[in-house]
């Protein structure tokens, strides 16, 4: 299973810091034990259920999220790295982990990807800290994992969460708002 992750995640390479990049693999590796899903599920089911039909895979979109979080990442260091303190090791791991916990929330029917029934009751970033926190999976891309999406409108986000939370949108809203 870890060669199967790291197919579908070359990303993880990017990750400087051995250990956090073992880590973040053994939280993929730990979701799919627990999930019925499988590795090549991840290219063929949408990214979202809330837009119908979705035309994007899980992967593309997952993975455009990674890159458009290191490329936003990079770009401040550039610019504003005297002002602001940005880990890329953290953005990285947390762009990778943000939607982990999905396996636990989707499950297939008849060949089509719905939400589980514990995926109706906990959402994937509560499932996914929970499969991180199990792998010492460090608090700073814990936070980034539970504050990505909406549940974390709440509280303050990091700069990598922050940066991590727009990267997501970026690429699921032009999608969701293609069916208004």
């Amino acid at each position: 299973m870890r060669d199967a992750v790291r197919l579908l995640w070359p990303e993880l390479d990017w990750i400087q810091d051995l250990e956090l990049r073992e880590r973040t693999l053994d939280t993929w590796v730990l979701a799919f034990e627990r999930s019925p899903l499988e590795p090549d599920d991840l290219h063929e089911i949408p990214f979202t259920l809330l837009v119908p039909d979705c035309p994007t895979s899980f992967m593309e979109h997952k993975r455009c999220v990674v890159h458009i979080a290191r490329g936003a990442a990079e770009a401040m260091q550039e610019f504003l790295g005297s002002a602001l303190s940005i880990d890329m090791d953290t953005v990285l791991a947390g762009g990778i982990l943000i939607d982990v916990g999905k396996l636990l929330e989707y499950e297939k029917v008849d060949g089509k990807a719905v939400q589980s029934e514990s995926g109706r009751l906990l959402r994937h970033p509560f499932t996914g800290v929970a499969l991180a926190k199990e792998c010492g999976v460090p608090d700073s891309i814990c936070h980034i994992i539970a504050a990505h999406s909406h549940e974390g409108d709440l509280v303050t986000r990091s700069v990598e969460a922050t940066i991590l939370h727009h990267a997501d949108f970026m690429s699921f809203l032009p999608f969701k708002n293609l069916t208004r």
